[in-house]
């Protein structure tokens, strides 16, 4: 073989090589993308936050995981939530009651759950206004009753034209912050 041959060979050899690699890149690449749409199609969620009315557990702009797979609401977990009657844009707030549960609140703010008083560390101010719903007020079957940590800067089933919000209307439970990286950290 002929030193111009062999170097043709090598040109050729190393075209193959580099052609290769990157065909490697890409299909690592288009497998991670996949991943990532089937995590946050049946998984997780990235969600951001609107408004204050979590304050100070979450703030206006804050980013959120969100558990999609999420059937049994629990008293106290952080949601996000379609009500179909207020706003295009999924609100999060804090389950305060489940079905069955009697909800009242107090001239103080204080909140009462089935006779008992629930402690809540994470709300900004106690509320003195219970709302426009009449108290007690008993979820009804297959729903919650929502409220946000900004107690006096919340729209929330406290107000009838939102009232108890439907089970089936819940996108999932928040457990997770990613931004800002400042507070990055689960719940």
């Amino acid at each position: 073989m002929s030193f111009k041959d062999k170097k043709t060979e090598e040109q050729e050899n190393k075209k193959t090589s580099a052609a290769l690699e990157l065909f490697g890149w890409a299909q690592s690449l288009i497998w991670a993308l996949l991943v990532l749409v089937v995590i946050s199609s049946f998984f997780v969620r990235i969600s951001g936050v609107s408004g204050d009315s979590m304050f100070p557990t979450l703030h206006n702009f804050d980013r959120v995981l969100v558990e999609l797979n999420y059937n049994e609401p629990v008293r106290g977990d952080m949601i996000v939530v379609m009500a179909p009657h207020f706003d295009d844009e999924p609100l999060v707030k804090r389950i305060i009651g489940i079905e069955g549960d009697e909800i009242d609140i107090d001239d103080e703010g204080n909140v009462w759950v089935n006779g008992e008083l629930i402690l809540e560390p994470y709300i900004n101010e106690q509320d003195f206004n219970g709302g426009s719903v009449t108290y007690p007020f008993y979820v009804p079957e297959g729903h919650v009753f929502v409220m946000g940590d900004n107690r006096n800067h919340s729209a929330d089933s406290r107000a009838d034209y939102i009232g108890a919000l439907k089970t089936d209307d819940i996108i999932g439970r928040v457990f997770f912050r990613i931004w800002p990286m400042e507070s990055f950290g689960g719940f």
